[in-house]
């Protein structure tokens, strides 16, 4: 090789590195960029009036993306999604993230509506948001409470939902079902819904919530380490003035001890008959849920359409979006692609 070949060679090779370095100083800048625009996001939920509710929820992502909201459930908030969001937001989905009725800085608009739990309500909520935002569809994912909610959305309203993500399968349940004894072992692991069914767990709920809910948070993820910053982060959810009344109703509810509201009533007969979920789904469980799950083979035929289950390993429990946000996103990338 010349002297004037190797001084070329050497110059873009340094001009290779210099760009490839000015690259990833960009790529690292916007990524610190996002992250401050992603916890400023979390930190501050917008809010919109939503047909019974003043709901707060955090926006991500571009606002002409394709449509994806994922749903909480209890003890939990819209940090269960702080990792996953951001993730589908750089895929170019527009994330939506509502605190659930009872959570975070979601009210209700007015005083004298009844602060109830009861699941068909909680998915007219979510459907309100939808048309408040102007959403016609969405791929809707969530876990617990929130998985319950895609649900009955994607079995009673289909054109609602693209696509369906669903930690722990189909949990469309009914007051009759409700009354309906398990194995011992299987209602032990209700113990908390026996408690708030009477007045002591009712006061002890509302006394000792942040306990309460870490407790659950310890054995519904027993190999989740989370530290008290993550915990508190959440908890301060909790202290939404309505939340344990919320929570109380819902779990006396679906033992038929509380009435729920006339407005539901065609709603839940509908529940009531288990409907099949027709929209493509994907069923998430973690190997480590510590929280009361059916098994997969129990509910794989309640979907009838495009349909898959994943198991996700390494100790993953119940709030399987916190603890798995790479899985999580992925799935729902992948259920939104079953309905392409």
């Amino acid at each position: 090789m010349t002297g004037s070949a190797e001084i070329n060679r050497r110059m873009l090779l340094g001009a290779a590195a210099m760009a490839a370095a000015s690259s990833a100083a960009q790529a690292s800048g916007r990524s610190a960029a996002m992250s401050e625009d992603v916890r400023a996001a979390f930190a501050t939920p917008k809010q919109i009036n939503a047909g019974l509710l003043d709901v707060g929820y955090v926006e991500l992502g571009p606002r002409r993306g394709p449509p994806v909201i994922l749903l909480h459930g209890w003890p939990y908030d819209v940090y269960a999604f702080f990792e996953a969001g951001p993730m589908l937001a750089e895929r170019g989905y527009r994330v939506i993230i509502p605190h659930l009725r009872g959570y975070g800085s979601t009210r209700f608009l007015s005083s004298t509506t009844m602060r109830n739990g009861q699941p068909a309500a909680v998915a007219v909520d979510t459907t309100a948001l939808m048309d408040a935002l102007h959403i016609e569809r969405a791929v809707i994912a969530g876990f617990d409470w929130g998985a319950r909610t895609a649900n009955i959305i994607a079995a009673l309203w289909p054109q609602r939902c693209k696509a369906m993500v669903s930690v722990s399968g189909y949990l469309i349940g009914s007051q009759a079902a409700g009354r309906t004894p398990l194995t011992p072992e299987a209602e032990l692991q209700w113990w908390y819904q026996f408690y708030f069914a009477t007045e002591r767990g009712r006061l002890g709920y509302q006394q000792n919530t942040h306990d309460f809910a870490k407790l659950i948070w310890r054995t519904a993820s027993p190999r989740w380490n989370f530290d008290d910053a993550t915990f508190d982060r959440s908890a301060s959810a909790f202290t939404n003035p309505d939340h344990a009344a919320v929570v109380i109703h819902n779990y006396r509810w679906r033992l038929g001890l509380a009435e729920g509201e006339a407005q539901y009533d065609e709603v839940e007969q509908r529940l009531a008959e288990a409907p099949s979920i027709g929209v493509p789904t994907i069923t998430m469980e973690g190997d480590a849920n510590g929280a009361p799950h059916p098994p997969p083979s129990a509910y794989a035929a309640k979907f009838t359409g495009k349909y898959a289950h994943q198991d996700i390993g390494g100790g993953i429990g119940h709030n399987l979006p916190q603890e798995a946000p790479q899985a999580f996103a992925d799935a729902v990338v992948a259920a939104d692609q079953l309905a392409a």
